[in-house]
């Protein structure tokens, strides 16, 4: 019999929501296992992500690290030569035609041990030139009509009898023997017109020139020159091949699609791994004049209105593409000292492999998630139908129907049990049909800028430290330790200062003076003060029990913070500045640090500082103290805490602005 009756239990279970075990089972089942699935492929995909971008850095400084290595050594073999040449009493005091011989003799030792140098050569003060030339670039062959056999050139601009400039060529073959010499037309060549020239005479280091490319050759170089030591006004000059430099960045790519090039100090690219790039930087210079900028290309544009830290791996956007960045500044080597060599690799080639795990993970998490969803509807199934079983026996024994006996069998222990406890209760309730009327039974179951000396005023919010008893710690350690302490120690102040916006002015001995709103201006420099020494507090507590693991002592440090204005600048002597603050504000925090002895505090501000960050620091008033050396006496407080960071935000709001004047009233 069914009963449809609006009190009916079985009606007002209908009407709420619900849902099958196999519908709920298999959801659940789903829903686990896909969550599961994408942390472990999201972990594995950024592990790989970020052993890609790993690896990708390590190699950009290896490449980094052998480009320089390469400079080095060109710049190395050059100078040395230049440097020797221009360095002793010899036979290039004086100009040609005057001692040929041993003049060729120096100069053909050097280059015939540097295969990178193009030629050396010498400018002397009355327009006389001096000039050996490697044949073994084609271009210098044709240019010089070179005889065969011929292995160097040596050309010398000199004045006839009369005084009339003439050119002399001298060819050598490969041992040096001299077998060609001829008169040609002057070309009206001065050497000190040329900037290689200008650029050293009457100097007493190696200067470098370029890159440029040759008239001649048409290759790529640089000219090492340095003035002699014997005179000055005359000048030694040795051209440099870049076709080693320009073959490297070409040949080492991290990726198909990686660049690598160095920038002048304008930002202009002077060298390309592109040959195509290349060709166009090439293109857009004056034979013998430094190479200018060729057609914008986006990723040098970005890199130079958005330059990456030096020596940092960085990410760059072009376009609809993103390249991982290293840009490294060339100091160590002569040539192209004071460029900055880049190398840039596509995120998505050094993603490659990282891509396709994620599509390996996904596709396992794809088949994985769809066995277990069929698993999941057996499982699902099996469980139902023994409860399926017991549902139908429970409508029974509402019903009053005990005909049929409750046989549900089930892998399940709890069904299992379920279907025993529903057949005591058949059994019970049987026994209780025979003693009361069903009817009456079924109604009873339905009721349930810096620059220069200059100096400004400027409110600041200066903070002082100073370590308890140091003088006491220091005698009882040697130096090395002490030093060990205070390097890290100091390392905490660094790290705490930098995050909270502001600058460490200066160590002095075990104390620190930091500053906030100056260099940079900062409209919550007061807070900023208060938190970064709370942070530095809670940091010096892991350090100090760091310290007590290792026997050695703890600091305690007080802190003394004050906002005022101070002079604030560079100051120092002409060759030495220093910036720094100087004036009562500056006194006053150092002086505050100081106090914090007499109250047994440890970190101490003045009036000023509450008056600007009591709405977001929690500050517990000391009353009044006279500072020595000051004439007025100062509020003090003392640092107890502070709001986290987004209610301090919430507190700048406008609308909320009442609320810092209440936490103000209140001291606390």
């Amino acid at each position: 019999m069914t009963d449809t009756a609006p009190g009916n239990p079985r009606s007002s279970i209908s009407d709420t929501w619900n849902s099958s075990l196999r519908t709920l089972f298999s959801l659940v089942m789903v829903a686990m296992l896909i969550a599961v699935s994408a942390t472990l492929v999201g972990l594995d995909y950024n592990r790989s992500r970020n052993a890609a971008i790993a690896d990708a850095e390590a190699n950009m400084r290896g490449f980094m690290s052998r480009l320089v290595d390469r400079l080095g050594v060109l710049s190395g073999d050059t100078s040395a030569l230049v440097s020797l040449v221009s360095s002793v009493a010899n036979s290039f005091l004086v100009p040609p035609p005057e001692r040929m011989a041993d003049k060729v003799a120096v100069l053909r030792e050097g280059i015939s041990r540097s295969p990178h140098i193009d030629g050396v050569y010498v400018g002397y003060p009355n327009g006389a030139f001096f000039h050996m030339v490697d044949l073994k670039q084609a271009a210098w062959r044709m240019a010089l009509d070179a005889p065969r056999g011929a292995a160097i050139a040596v050309r010398s601009m000199e004045r006839d009898a009369s005084g009339k400039p003439l050119q002399r060529v001298l060819f050598l073959d490969k041992d040096g023997t001299q077998f060609s010499d001829r008169i040609v037309p002057s070309s009206g060549f001065d050497p000190r017109t040329r900037p290689w020239y200008r650029a050293a005479v009457n100097g007493k280091a190696a200067v470098s020139t370029g890159p440029y490319e040759s008239a001649t050759t048409e290759t790529l170089g640089m000219t090492i020159s340095q003035a002699h030591r014997g005179n000055p006004q005359i000048v030694i000059g040795a051209d440099v091949v870049l076709d080693t430099i320009t073959d490297f960045l070409a040949r080492e790519r991290l990726t198909t699609g990686s660049v690598s090039f160095i920038l002048d100090a304008f930002g202009r690219p002077i060298i390309h791994s592109d040959r195509v790039m290349m060709r166009r930087i090439m293109a857009a210079r004056e034979k013998d004049s430094p190479i200018v900028q060729a057609d914008s290309d986006p990723l040098i544009q970005s890199i130079r209105l958005h330059p990456p830290a030096p020596g940092k791996a960085d990410f760059v956007e072009v376009g609809d593409r993103t390249y991982l960045v290293m840009v490294t500044p060339l100091e160590s080597a002569l040539l192209l000292s004071g460029n900055r060599a880049v190398v840039a690799a596509p995120l998505d080639e050094l993603m490659a492999e990282a891509n396709r795990t994620l599509v390996q993970g996904l596709a396992i998490s794809g088949a994985v998630v769809t066995l277990a969803v069929l698993v999941s509807l057996l499982l699902a199934h099996l469980i139902t139908k023994g409860l399926n079983q017991l549902t139908a026996s429970a409508n029974r024994l509402q019903d009053l129907d005990f005909t049929t006996p409750i046989d549900v069998s089930s892998h399940v222990s709890e069904i299992s049990t379920l279907g025993g406890a529903m057949n005591r209760a058949r059994d019970a309730i049987f026994t209780f049909a025979l003693y009361v009327p069903k009817e009456l039974v079924r109604k009873g179951i339905e009721s349930g800028h810096f620059s220069g000396r200059s100096a400004w005023r400027q409110e600041v919010t200066a903070l002082f430290t100073d370590i308890y008893d140091f003088t006491t710690l220091s005698e009882k350690h040697s130096p090395e330790e002490v030093v060990a302490m205070l390097s890290e120690y100091f390392d905490i102040f660094s790290e705490a200062v930098g995050e909270h916006d502001g600058t460490i002015i200066q160590f002095l001995g075990d104390s620190v003076f930091a500053m906030w709103n100056a260099p940079a201006p900062d409209a919550r420099h007061a807070e900023h003060a208060c938190r970064c020494a709370l942070d530095v507090e809670q940091r010096l507590g892991v350090f100090n029990a760091a310290q007590r693991k290792k026997g050695l002592p703890e600091f305690r440090t007080r802190f003394g913070i004050h906002t005022g204005t101070a002079v604030v600048g560079n100051v120092g002597a002409r060759e030495r500045l220093q910036y720094t603050a100087m004036g009562d504000t500056v006194n006053v925090a150092s002086r505050l640090e100081g106090m914090n002895k007499n109250y047994d505090t440890t970190i101490m501000a003045s009036g000023a500082v509450v008056a600007q960050a009591s709405d977001v620091i929690h500050f517990r008033p000391l009353g009044t103290a006279q500072a020595k050396g000051r004439a007025t006496a100062l509020e003090i407080y003392e640092v107890l805490g502070a709001e986290p960071e987004e209610t301090a935000s919430e507190n700048d709001a406008p609308e909320t602005a009442g609320n810092g004047s209440n936490a103000s009233d209140s001291g606390v």
